[in-house]
């Protein structure tokens, strides 16, 4: 394996034993025969493992685990003991040991408990690592990642966070558009008044006009008294509009005109309140293809879209997909109550290799779902969901070996164009941006093949 092992014994005949055996075996040995020899060396020198005799001349192996547990705890221990001495053992363990074995031993028994520790110590340092990940410098306003497109998003964030102009987030399902919304507005002039969030797409058609504008007194059956709406509730503070792209078509010249004027007009009321607030909306719709199918207004889009923050999907922020699934490992583990601190090379292998549609939310979802599932101190893949542990990425096949392989070019079309949109996500807008070709045309032709496929 190549580790560095340091063997801390005082009898020649053992120490010259195990520096055989162990170096057969892929290991590199160092000895020392006491306690303050061997932290010396190590004052200088770094080893993957310790191995000690419990019994030594002057300090002995608990002595040493202690030492080590407070000065090197990225070190284990692994202590020798008397056969029998399972109280010492225990001792040991207290101390800071990794783990014990007792006299007599099979050298193959020491290889195992020596390569588990190398295990342990190479995760410890792996969650270093990605806590490194998680610190400050890596992470802005409760949003983690330190990637080239999450810097970009924040460096957007805090150059138009002092505008009071309106800002539209763009990203598909479970990117984090709401924790954009809510950077901008801590980063914002206006971080000490509320930020009120509503989701346009949750309260019918009927209730969402009273609930951003307010109502006066009997303006409907229910309407018992006066009622202050969330433009009010958010003043001098952020009101965000998540889903905007499933605000009625009725309600949209209303908003418009609220942006414009800067007043409301409650359920029912003449009276014209004005409101000082500043608008975030949020969508994962195509605004722009919303308005060329007359389902979103073209002068509220560009009312809504004065300043645009467009949120990367979790499949183009690369090492930030590890760092985030560490981080909700530790989140849930803790919240749960479950000793589980890491995630094996087989199963990040199998995050990193999907395509994550539900982006971070469901990245969140999956590992709390394995964290509790898992019967170990580390996600393995069988803790993971099915579509996760089983998922193929698409491939493209141009080329075969016979004739009969030769295609026509409209169906190699229908086949590329199908793998462009499941790669992307189901991004069908970015889909037409990398393919060239008109929106309206790729939605015409995905139809067709809907239509084809169904028929």
């Amino acid at each position: 394996m190549n580790a560095r092992i340091l063997v801390v014994e005082d009898d020649p005949a053992l120490t010259d034993w195990l520096r055989t055996a162990l170096g057969k075996r892929g290991f590199s040995v160092q000895a020392r025969a006491t306690v303050a020899e061997a932290l010396s060396m190590m004052a200088s020198e770094d080893f993957d493992v310790v191995v000690t005799d419990l019994n030594l001349p002057g300090e002995n192996g608990i002595a040493l685990a202690e030492r080590m547990a407070g000065d090197r705890p990225d070190t284990p221990v692994v202590v020798i003991t008397a056969f029998g001495s399972m109280e010492t053992a225990i001792a040991a363990i207290r101390a800071g040991a990794y783990d014990f074995i007792t006299k007599p031993f099979e050298i193959e028994a020491l290889r195992l408990t020596l390569e588990r520790a190398i295990t342990h110590r190479s995760l410890r340092q792996e969650i270093k690592r990605l806590r490194r990940a998680l610190e400050p410098e890596h992470s802005f306003e409760g949003m983690v990642g330190g990637g080239a497109a999450m810097r970009r998003l924040y460096d957007l964030i805090a150059r138009i966070a002092d505008a009071d102009s309106s800002v539209l987030i763009t990203g598909e399902t479970g990117t984090g558009k709401e924790l954009v919304a809510r950077a901008i507005h801590q980063r914002s002039r206006r971080k000490n008044g509320p930020l009120v969030a509503v989701n346009c797409a949750a309260i019918s058609p009927q209730l969402l006009e009273s609930e951003l504008f307010g109502h006066a007194k009997g303006a409907f059956t229910d309407a018992v008294s006066r009622r202050p709406g969330l433009f009010a509730q958010a003043k001098g503070g952020t009101l965000l509009l998540d889903e905007i792209g499933e605000l009625p078509l009725d309600l949209q010249p209303k908003l418009l005109r609220a942006l414009e004027q800067k007043t409301i007009r409650p359920v029912g009321s003449d009276e014209e309140v004005a409101v000082d607030v500043r608008v975030i909306a949020a969508t994962h719709r195509d605004l722009e293809l919303a308005v060329e199918e007359n389902r979103f207004r073209e002068d509220l889009y560009y009312r809504i879209n004065v300043l645009h923050v467009p949120v990367p999907a979790l499949r183009e922020r690369g090492s930030d997909l590890m760092s985030l699934a560490q981080h909700f490992v530790e989140k849930h583990a803790t919240a749960q109550g479950r000793p589980v601190v890491g995630i094996t090379p087989e199963a990040a292998q199998k995050l990193v290799n999907y395509a994550w549609p539900g982006n971070v939310r469901e990245l969140a979802n999956c590992l709390e779902r394995a964290v509790a599932l898992t019967r170990f101190d580390r996600i393995v893949v069988e803790d993971l969901p099915e579509k996760i542990s089983s998922y193929r990425p698409s491939r493209m096949v141009l080329s075969g070996e016979s004739p009969s392989e030769v295609l026509p070019l409209e169906e190699i079309e229908r086949r590329y164009i199908l793998w462009a949109v499941e790669v992307l996500g189901g991004n069908r807008t970015q889909a037409s941006e990398r393919l060239g070709v008109d929106r309206k045309t790729l939605y015409r032709k995905l139809a067709r093949y809907e239509a084809t496929k169904k028929g």
